[in-house]
């Protein structure tokens, strides 16, 4: 074959590639059974001209928005108004966290051990996202320790190290096929249940790892949320030759035990005897901030309405419960298929916000919706279909329900943002398109902390200001 032959050849090759490029459907031609899409030239002008999200700059400016620079109150109010990572506030009240403040400020003055609850999927297992609010809030009002997990879980956790022994059966208000149900609805403030009847030991230990954060390498408080102990129950704590002194309170049928030792430790043992409906147990400071990581693999967050309100209600005012989290929507989004599916979980997610309404009436509720989510869409990653209307669906919820919205979508970076999280180096997402990794996890609660702290300055600012002042220039 001459030279002009395979020049000719790879020619009308080139053609009618160039046909198909152009002039072939983008939605693919069916060729038996089977779909062949050609590149579009439209779709790729269209990508070289997306725009990408820069991850670090977009982390960087969330971060330097928060620098206070020139007129404090211009500062704030641009924080409140524009900042991605602000908290949307119901009824633009900059006052809503004002209760939560006062009682953080109050933990260390007055001994007492305020408790943040955080509620979510699986984006927070493994502690992560509450440990660097927790680390962040116990640097500015003391405290430490992991605060409340399970007396038996199948979760690590990356704070503190737990074995159990002895007669304890565990119940769990959702999971796979391979959890058990408990027969009744008491299923306490972890969503979980632990039915002990006999003795049982449950040895303790602050974690080793190096990536842990400081605050949870040490606890000098140890404390029991249970329900129905029967007249034989008994419960005590020991820490080497440590003794520690006990205090016992008791509300509607759920009681609390805690023991304080004279000094920090970094492992302890529970004995329980007798009968009783194990919630939860705590390593904690003897006074200050102590977050409670609840993480829920694959909850979309409708289940909290088939628990007993009376036992959560009980359980928030003996724990001193002041803030709530609760941050789902992500394992809603594959059924999320049309504007109906995503109206009907608004209402069911309404109905969750008065439920922790009234069985915490004392504490402030805030809200995280989903992050970014990627999905293969014509051979690309892209935005899961419908995320942004959910998103904007939930914080629409939140603030007509009258509680806080963090955005973390939109802190993220918006839409298509989570494949660049993905490529990041370090990678700050997993390939599922869906997780962040741990570097991305600390990334995230860090920015959520920042901005939390954030209102709190700005509530420790407003109380030597004219309240007529902010007013003025908080105005919308």
């Amino acid at each position: 074959m001459k030279a002009y032959q395979v020049a000719l050849f790879l020619f009308g090759v080139f053609a009618l590639l160039g046909i198909g490029w152009v002039a072939a459907p983008a939605e693919g031609v069916e060729v038996a059974g089977m779909n062949l899409r050609f590149a579009s030239l439209e779709k790729m002008i269209a990508e070289r001209s997306e725009k990408k999200v820069d991850v670090d700059s977009v982390l960087q400016a969330v971060e330097g928005r928060l620098q206070v620079q020139g007129d404090t109150l211009a500062f704030y109010r641009s924080f409140f108004y524009e900042n991605p990572d602000r908290i949307y506030l119901p009824g633009n009240d900059y006052t809503y966290f004002d209760p939560v403040f006062r009682a953080f400020e109050s933990a260390r003055k007055t001994g007492r051990t305020v408790r943040v609850k955080h509620y979510g999927d699986s984006q927070i297992e493994m502690d992560r996202i509450s440990s660097e609010l927790r680390e962040a809030l116990q640097k500015r009002f003391g405290g430490s320790g992991t605060g409340m997990f399970p007396a038996i879980s199948n979760v690590p956790s990356a704070s503190i190290s737990k074995s159990a022994e002895g007669n304890l059966v565990p119940f769990t208000m959702y999971g796979d096929s391979t959890t058990m149900r408990a027969p009744h609805n008491r299923y306490g403030v972890l969503a979980q249940v632990v039915h002990l009847s006999g003795g049982a030991t449950v040895n303790l230990r602050a974690t080793k790892q190096k990536s842990a954060k400081d605050h949870v390498r040490s606890f000098s408080s140890v404390s029991l949320l249970c329900g129905r102990p029967s007249g034989k129950f008994s419960a005590s704590v020991v820490s080497d030759t440590l003794k520690p002194r006990s205090v016992v309170t008791d509300s509607a049928g759920v009681r609390l035990y805690r023991w304080d030792f004279p000094r920090a430790v970094s492992k302890a043992t529970l004995r329980l005897g007798g009968s009783a409906e194990i919630y939860g147990i705590s390593t904690d400071g003897k006074a200050g901030i102590a977050v409670d990581n609840i993480p829920l693999r694959g909850c979309s967050g409708t289940i909290f309405t088939r628990m007993s309100q009376p036992v959560l209600q009980a359980s928030y005012a003996l724990d001193d419960t002041q803030l709530i989290i609760l941050q789902f929507g992500g394992n809603y989004m594959p059924v999320a298929r049309s504007t109906e599916v995503i109206s009907r979980y608004q209402k069911a997610i309404a109905q969750q916000i008065r439920f922790f309404r009234e069985a915490a009436p004392s504490a402030r509720i805030l809200f995280i919706g989903p992050s970014d989510m990627g999905k293969s869409q014509g051979g690309k990653i892209r935005t899961w279909p419908r995320l942004e209307e959910m998103v904007d669906s939930l914080k629409a919820t939140a603030l007509r329900e009258g509680i806080a919205y963090w955005d973390l979508y939109r802190m993220m970076g918006g839409e298509n943002s989570m494949v660049q999280w993905v490529k990041h180096s370090p990678a700050y997402a997993g390939p599922d398109y869906i997780h962040f990794t741990p570097a991305g996890a600390n990334k995230v609660g860090d920015a959520l902390a920042r901005s939390l702290v954030t209102c709190y300055d700005f509530y420790d600012l407003r109380k030597t200001l004219p309240k007529e002042t902010v007013r003025r220039a908080m105005k919308p």
